[in-house]
């Protein structure tokens, strides 16, 4: 079994390495738990078997952190541990690539050039004696910038060389992938996408976390201030204390999504988005818009199962229907449950959108996200949910 606990490179993110020990802290208390049961040793104090194993994962998570960092600060100040790198192709991407090298040393990546290849054989052998003469070590080939004999030759070169050689998408892709390798038998397939989510053991971790959370917020919050709250909406205008509107979920399927209501009751509310200065806002909801505490009662919809904590923010079925059909990629997003706040909307993409690019850097964030996940990241957007929330943002309204 491959569990990459100990698979941490120079481009390793942190939020990586805690998950991974976490993962590891987890399987590890069970191995130690098992191992006391079969051999009969409980006669050992609970507390001592837990004091070793924080003893054990600490010393541990340290010493990977200090390793990371050490040889960070190793790269950056002295410039060790650095691989000279090359790269084929000159296009936007090629060029923010080279940047990455540029601007960011500890990292540990020297680069060296960056060749415009044309279909001129000599031209590429002159570049592969460049690469032997100044002992390159990693070879990046934009593919949209190569033809294929190019590409082989490349390949070739590499193997037989012992050099690292990495691919840049062809630059016509909007979005990132994650391909997920696979063999059927003998034979490889590249599934288009791999998501975390989807995994069992992630699954649960979601949903017990999701269940925690929209218990405590339920138990601790909402059980106070619904009545407040009602009070001062029914004081301001007619109608009902909450706001139900039908999105659309986790495979598309429609649910419907609850708030507490911020507008007078008009005929236009599953339709129209909310605009900056709309006159269907009360006083009160302009107050629990801006703190975003109308969304308070979609914890409800997480206890259900119907929402996240976090993920992709629901649309109306009305612009769901609309985006879909104008916004590439935007059906990816109902891979996973949809979030009460999400990665995009702590980005600076929440609220009302005003232009194509908006609703674009959107779906980007959340294909990201869904690509991405990790319980890490989603406590790292909740946490920038509430310092957005106290700060106020400019979009809500």
């Amino acid at each position: 079994m491959n569990t990459d606990f100990y698979e941490v490179y120079r481009f390793t993110k942190v939020t990586k390495i805690l998950t991974l020990s976490i993962r590891q802290f987890a399987i590890f208390t069970l191995i130690v738990f098992a191992f006391f049961g079969i051999f009969n040793q409980y006669n050992k104090p609970v507390q001592q078997i837990g004091i070793y194993i924080g003893i054990v994962f600490s010393t541990i998570l340290i010493v990977k952190l200090l390793i990371f960092y050490l040889l960070k600060r190793f790269r950056s100040t002295l410039g060790g541990n650095f691989r000279n790198v090359v790269i084929f192709g000159k296009n936007r991407k090629t060029r923010q690539l080279k940047d990455f090298f540029v601007y960011n040393p500890d990292y540990g990546y020297k680069f060296k050039a960056l060749f415009d290849v044309s279909e001129k054989s000599n031209e590429l052998e002159q570049h592969l004696e460049y690469i032997i003469e100044q002992e390159i070590d990693e070879i990046y080939c934009s593919i949209d910038k190569l033809s294929q004999k190019q590409l082989d030759e490349i390949i070739a070169f590499a193997d037989n060389n012992l050099k690292v050689v990495k691919f840049l998408p062809d630059s016509r892709e909007i979005y990132a992938k994650r391909l997920n390798y696979q063999y059927y038998g003998y034979i490889p397939i590249l599934s288009l996408r791999s998501i975390p989510i989807d995994e069992p053991i992630n699954q649960l971790i979601k949903r017990v976390f999701d269940l925690f959370v929209s218990t405590f917020v339920i138990l601790f919050l909402l059980s106070w201030l619904t009545p407040i709250l009602a009070i001062l909406i029914k004081l301001e205008s007619k109608g009902p204390v909450f706001f139900k509107q039908k999105r659309n979920g986790l495979d598309y399927k429609e649910f419907y999504c609850y708030k507490f209501r911020s507008m007078k009751p008009n005929p236009t509310a599953d339709i129209h988005q909310v605009k900056r200065n709309d006159n269907r806002i009360t006083q009160i909801g302009k107050v629990i818009r801006k703190t975003s505490i109308d969304e308070l009662p979609q914890f409800i919809n997480v206890f259900r199962g119907e929402m996240s904590v976090v993920g992709p923010r629901p649309h109306m079925v009305s612009h769901t229907h609309m985006y879909a059909e104008r916004i590439d990629k935007f059906m990816v997003r109902h891979f996973i449950k949809p979030g009460i706040t999400g990665l995009a909307q702590v980005s600076g993409y929440r609220g009302e959108v005003e232009s194509k690019n908006d609703i674009i850097n959107r779906v980007r964030h959340d294909i990201f996200y869904l690509e991405n996940w990790s319980i890490l990241l989603d406590l790292k957007i909740i946490l920038l949910t509430i310092i957005n929330a106290i700060k106020g943002e400019e979009k809500a309204y």
